[in-house]
């Protein structure tokens, strides 16, 4: 089928890493098929909303997106309007009877074919909902490289889904079971992209510790990590998000030894108390990935450790609260991703009676990130005097400094700087603030 070209698109993106990439992916086969991005959603002929149901409160936000662009659609009747993502996945053709403005629904499995899906609905006429799911097949993950508008960094999906299945998770149900891109295609786009003018590489999946090359099951994440560190031209390699069980002492070793590899890991912990994570269905304990954190340490004493938590889980007493409290001072994590729990339909912690009132989990989520706040600028000012490599992204809002980050992950702003964004420079830290460093270049020329 062929559309009547050119059309414009814009694409609004709720979530992760993960769907921002897909909604990078989308604006790229648009891209290719002839479509037009704008940066106007009142200008474009096709809007294209790609949507995060990991929590309620991002739910919310994208149907109180869809409920504006209502008013757009009563204007321009040829509008098409479209809904992809975790939302889509989740609801598939309900979607369609809430919201009777949607053109179509595609899950994330079908973001490849996004040029075809527009085509069927211009021809056809038709609304309907697309969310089978690929199995085995990593087709619609390959990509061409594709780095972010700086042009200077990338993401690449390496995997998707998860074998996991904590009870508050929605992930394994709307991605699908855990599968993997083959470690040759993987390289071959990271070439392309360091050609590309990439400096710095994020590697994405659910649960990248469960990496496993389809061409052969006993590579796996860390041979994939060496692999792509002996590329010539990359700079900087990261990787999220981690699941601790399957974080494997070969991983651990590979920080401080594969020289591209940013001292930073984000390990979700979720609860301090064990008798939570044995609720969560996380299959470790505190103890164990409090062994996880020491060997990385030991290996890497300068990594930066992020994490994420979640308070008021069904069953979580004060004391419970309190054992995570006392997790985050003894581990001291250089920043946290904080939530209340929020039930997910479909999820085993959806049917447990909710034992935590909203007012105590907005009290126990004000003191968990007012605890955080103060070790997060602690550690930030630790780093005043410092000298700190930069990978400078640019200049920042107000055009008054320039601005990058530090391999740990951590925002630098800083003046003194007369080079050109992609280079990697040294910073003298002058202040350590909560969301970044302030310093000044040695790099003038």
């Amino acid at each position: 089928m062929k559309t009547l070209k050119p059309h414009s698109f814009y694409i609004e993106t709720f979530g992760c890493q993960m769907n921002e990439q897909d909604s990078l992916r989308t604006a790229v086969h648009l891209s290719q098929a002839g479509y037009r991005e704008i940066s106007s959603a009142r200008e474009a002929d096709i809007l294209i909303i790609n949507t995060c149901s990991i929590r309620r409160k991002a739910e919310e936000k994208v149907y109180s997106l869809l409920g504006r662009y209502r008013t757009l659609k009563r204007k321009n009747p040829n509008l098409i309007i479209a809904v992809g993502g975790c939302v889509a996945q989740q609801e598939g053709g309900a979607l369609l009877d809430r919201m009777p403005h949607v053109d179509f629904v595609f899950g994330p499995h079908h973001v490849y074919e996004i040029d075809h899906l527009i085509s069927r609905f211009v021809v056809l006429k038709e609304r309907f909902a697309v969310t089978a799911q690929a199995g085995d097949s990593t087709e619609d993950l390959e990509c061409p490289g594709i780095p972010d508008q700086s042009g200077l960094k990338a993401y690449m999906t390496i995997m998707e889904g998860c074998n996991n299945f904590c009870s508050f998770c929605i992930v394994p149900y709307l991605r699908g079971r855990e599968r993997s891109r083959s470690s040759h295609a993987l390289c071959e786009e990271a070439h392309a992209l360091i050609k590309k003018g990439v400096k710095e590489i994020t590697l994405l999946g659910q649960n990248v510790n469960a990496y496993r090359n389809p061409d052969n099951k006993d590579f796996g994440f860390a041979d994939l990590l060496k692999d792509l560190c002996k590329i010539s031209g990359l700079q900087r390699l990261r990787f999220t998000t981690s699941h601790p069980k399957n974080l494997s002492t070969d991983l651990i070793d590979c920080f401080g030894e594969l020289k591209p590899l940013c001292e930073h890991i984000h390990l979700p912990l979720q609860s301090g108390s064990d008798k939570i994570l044995s609720a969560m269905n996380r299959k470790y304990t505190v103890a164990q990935y409090l062994e996880k954190i020491t060997a990385l340490r030991r290996r890497s004493p300068e990594i930066s450790i992020t994490s994420d938590m979640i308070v008021g889980f069904p069953g979580e007493s004060t004391d419970d609260f309190l054992e995570t409290m006392e997790i985050i001072k003894q581990v001291e994590f250089d920043n946290l991703f904080s939530f209340k729990f929020s039930a997910r339909a479909g999820t085993k912690a959806a049917n447990l009676e909710d034992t935590v009132s909203e007012e105590e989990k907005k009290d126990r989520l004000q003191a968990l990130q007012t605890l955080q706040k103060r070790i997060t600028l602690g550690k930030n000012k630790q780093l005043k005097g410092r000298r700190v490599q930069v990978l400078v992204e640019g200049k920042n809002r107000d055009d008054s400094q320039w601005t990058g980050r530090t391999r740990s992950n951590r925002i630098v702003n800083f003046t003194g700087f007369k080079g050109s964004p992609g280079q990697l420079i040294d910073v003298y830290i002058q202040k350590g603030c909560y969301n970044s460093l302030v310093g000044i270049s040695e790099q003038k020329e």
